[in-house]
């Protein structure tokens, strides 16, 4: 007989909390176009309509995405420009249900896991016996910040999170996301007084 436990995915989670996800444990990647050194520019801004304001007006998750990069790049020496920005800053999210399926040994000869870890040294099984099997559910987000030529409108550079999405995160998403995009700008090519380059 296989037994087969399921861990259900989380409650449905408002998409300022899927930003989040990226916050444990991210994996980060960032690309530059090799034609152009990001010192030259001095000022930055946002695009009138970022990309994650798929409504007439600005979410929550924009405005702290725009108030965490504005940050970074203030670090950074970069002047923030509502005028004539330089750089433009857009936003992607991605949010992914993801299924993973984990077997474990129910038991084996001086092994136990699982429900039957009872015959821990007691005794084994024949070979072939079925294995506990897990499906756990979860959600994963992909954060991307693009950063633009306003004049030549060509991505010059671009940072990426990605990661499962954190219970704790989802709580209280205003640090998270200040969090993931403070490591997304660890990779970016200007470095913060006082960091390394990446």
């Amino acid at each position: 007989m296989r037994f087969i436990r399921t861990l259900g995915p989380a409650a449905v989670i408002a998409s300022i909390a899927c930003l989040t996800a990226c916050s444990s444990g991210p994996t980060i990647r960032a690309d530059a176009d090799p034609t152009v050194n990001l010192s030259s520019y001095k000022t930055f801004g946002f695009f009138e309509k970022v990309s994650t304001d798929k409504t007439a007006y600005t979410t929550l998750v924009s405005t702290r995405l725009k108030d965490a990069t504005r940050r970074e790049l203030e670090k950074r020496g970069y002047q923030y420009s509502a005028a004539n920005p330089q750089l433009l800053a857009n936003f992607g999210l991605n949010i992914q249900d993801k299924q993973e399926i984990r077997s474990t040994p129910t038991a084996g000869v001086g092994v136990g896991y699982g429900y039957y870890g009872y015959r821990t040294g007691m005794y084994g099984v024949w070979g072939g016996y079925p294995q506990d099997i897990d499906t756990i559910n979860y959600k994963e987000g992909t954060l991307t910040i693009d950063l633009v030529d306003s004049t030549k409108k060509q991505l010059v550079w671009q940072g990426t999170a990605q990661g499962r999405i954190d219970k704790k995160a989802i709580e209280n998403p205003g640090p998270a996301i200040d969090a993931v995009v403070g490591e997304i700008f660890t990779k970016f090519p200007v470095p913060a007084p006082g960091t390394p380059a990446q």
